[in-house]
């Protein structure tokens, strides 16, 4: 296998391997993804991304997404705003449309470098998130510790959202991973920890499905202002605080969610055959 050129990006510290994979098709296994994102060995990432022609007209790109653990998933909302702004720069646009599994994504430059990406409608229902048994989705009984009674969402991927009276003391690095593998989550989940600082800011710490600890999610962000507005302590738009910054997140009256935050290129490289290889 030839070099592979690629650019790492972050939204907010979640960070990124983006490879353009329009002229050259690049589709790498689990077990390369896995490879590529090993922070000692690889390049270091928390979802490699991989950008194709678009499989819909109305799309530019067609995004793909493989997490950490080489699983691959359907939604990231900060890979998404990465996506766009390489797009826009590469177009010269205001607008751009992102298509992925989960289904066509807009995408608009705002003043100060930022993308505000329409992240779609959001699921409510249990069988959206997925769960495995009917349940009221606004009040899960499961729990591990101080996290109780979530709310799930589907944001294109599954999230259980817990409050909390001090997001910082939780310990989910140890409880993180018992929601994520539940079994009333046959897609595992995605788990937010988030405290109410104001009807309209939102403290959240993430654990992120087959990565851990993110220093930001934005499909988390969004499930979480969605939560914390079923519950009725939250308006419909606010400031969600993540370990790497703030997202502005709104959600609109016809059930979709726009995202808005920064997307920043860090630098570009080549993935060398070698490190290919020993994914294999």
């Amino acid at each position: 296998m030839h070099a592979v050129p690629f650019t790492k990006m972050h939204g907010l510290g979640n960070d990124f391997v983006v490879v353009d994979a329009r002229a050259h098709p690049f589709d790498p296994s689990a077990a390369q993804a896995k490879a590529i994102a090993d922070r000692r060995r690889g390049v270091g990432c928390d979802q490699i991304i991989i950008v194709e022609p678009p499989r819909n007209g109305l799309a530019d790109v067609f995004m793909r997404i493989r997490n950490a653990d080489g699983g691959e998933v359907a939604a990231c909302g900060n890979g998404t705003r990465c996506v766009a702004a390489m797009v826009l720069e590469q177009n010269g646009g205001d607008h751009a449309v992102i298509e992925t599994t989960a289904g066509l994504l807009d995408a608009e430059k705002q003043d100060g470098g930022l993308i505000a990406v329409d992240m779609g409608r959001i699921g409510l229902d249990w069988r959206d998130i997925p769960l495995a048994t009917p349940a009221d989705t606004l009040h899960l009984d499961i729990g591990a510790g101080p996290l109780t009674d979530p709310v799930a969402v589907n944001v294109g991927n599954p999230h259980a959202v817990f409050f909390v009276e001090d997001a910082e003391s939780v310990a989910l690095e140890i409880l993180g991973p018992t929601i994520e593998h539940h079994s009333l989550f046959p897609e595992r989940t995605n788990v937010e920890a988030a405290q109410i600082l104001a009807p309209d800011r939102i403290r959240v710490r993430v654990w992120e499905r087959g990565v851990g600890i993110t220093a930001a999610c934005g499909t988390g962000a969004c499930a979480t202002l969605v939560a914390a507005h079923r519950r009725g302590i939250c308006g419909r738009e606010a400031i969600v605080v993540l370990d790497g910054g703030a997202l502005a997140i709104k959600w609109l009256r016809d059930d979709h969610v726009l995202m808005t935050g920064p997307a920043t290129v860090s630098f570009s490289g080549t993935l060398h055959p070698s490190l290919l290889a020993a994914g294999c």
